[in-house]
């Protein structure tokens, strides 16, 4: 079968498409299935330099999220399940034509979404939802205010903060990307200047900031908070993290809270599983549908990279694995 690997951490170049061993057939419990489609993240860039907080062992291969079919089942685990389709999550290993994993792993997908947007639809949205539903604690009418709103993850927040009840301001990098907040649901949006991101229109008014990219971003962002506000770190989409004056914390009575939703359902498996349903349920509700700006074939994921690395993706890139 084919799958991408990574022998060496040297970036976008570093990434071949192989022949690779079949994965080993189910075992108890277990199921292989055919992946359709995969969802990229920022993850799955920064892993190729080792620029990111979990850096798996040499070789590996990349792929946290996607889409697959049943296409075998290991004892204690129901023939009736062949053919069904199923959410895959993990941190590495999705790019690949086929993978066995344990039948406790795989999630349902919700009925309204298509291959593609199944397979960009879990890192986004549940970092949204833990973020601002368990770490922000946002309240209906409060004022949410969305960074990096044209990328999948900010489209993710915009949704996940409406379906919440919150007034919705994003901030994107271009035309097409503040349209994209709008058409998810963003009661406005506004442009942002990269280099000198400039939010004095907002000061003092924002209750909650969703911040997925960091860099110059994040003082002017911290000052449209009131007093009680909660600023929530996401990523570092514009580079390393920057210092951040704490007197600003104390004169606004904010809090600074990050946002690990993978890691937060590792520490907490059951809130972890809580928090998988309310998303699930969510895209049932036809609140969450996720934006795929890019679909490409499996040969293409150095070019979906790419377009992620230069700012230049709206909504989510997915790379189509297999046939269905």
């Amino acid at each position: 079968m084919r799958a991408w690997t990574v022998d060496e951490l040297g970036g976008i170049g570093s990434l071949k498409l192989v022949e690779a061993a079949e994965p080993p057939p189910p075992g108890p419990g277990e199921a292989t299935l055919a992946i359709l489609a995969v969802g990229l993240n920022y993850p799955d860039l920064l892993m190729l330099s080792g620029g990111y907080q979990y850096r798996p062992p040499l070789p590996f291969t990349p792929g946290m999220e996607g889409v697959g079919r049943i296409v075998a089942v290991g004892e204690g685990v129901s023939g009736d399940l062949l053919g069904h389709r199923m959410l895959l999550s993990g941190r590495t290993g999705l790019l690949a034509e086929r993978v066995t994993l344990p039948l406790e792993k795989l999630r349902d997908v919700p009925e309204a979404l298509s291959d593609a947007e199944a397979a960009g639809f879990t890192m986004g949205a549940l970092t949204a939802w833990v973020a601002l539903a368990v770490r922000g604690r946002l309240q209906p009418g409060e004022h949410l205010l969305v960074l990096g709103a044209g990328g999948g993850m900010g489209l993710a927040a915009v949704a996940v903060g409406k379906a919440l009840g919150a007034r919705v301001t994003a901030i994107a990098s271009s035309a097409e990307k503040e349209a994209a907040a709008l058409a998810a649901g963003a009661d406005r949006a506004l442009p942002m200047d990269r280099a000198a991101p400039d939010f004095t229109p907002l000061k003092g008014e924002v209750d909650v900031v969703f911040d997925p990219v960091g860099g110059p971003a994040v003082i002017p962002a911290v000052k449209t908070l009131r007093w009680g506000g909660r600023y929530l770190v996401v990523g570092f989409v514009a580079g390393p993290p920057v210092r951040l004056p704490t007197n600003l914390a104390l004169l606004k009575g904010i809090e600074i809270l990050g946002v690990r939703a993978g890691e937060a359902g590792r520490q907490d498996p059951e809130g972890g599983r809580a928090h998988l349903a309310a998303i699930a349920r969510l895209a049932m509700e036809g609140h969450l549908r996720p934006l795929v700006g890019l679909d490409v074939p499996m040969e293409a994921l150095p070019q979906a990279l790419e377009a992620m690395r230069d700012g230049r993706l709206v909504g989510k890139a997915v790379v189509r694995v297999c046939a269905d």
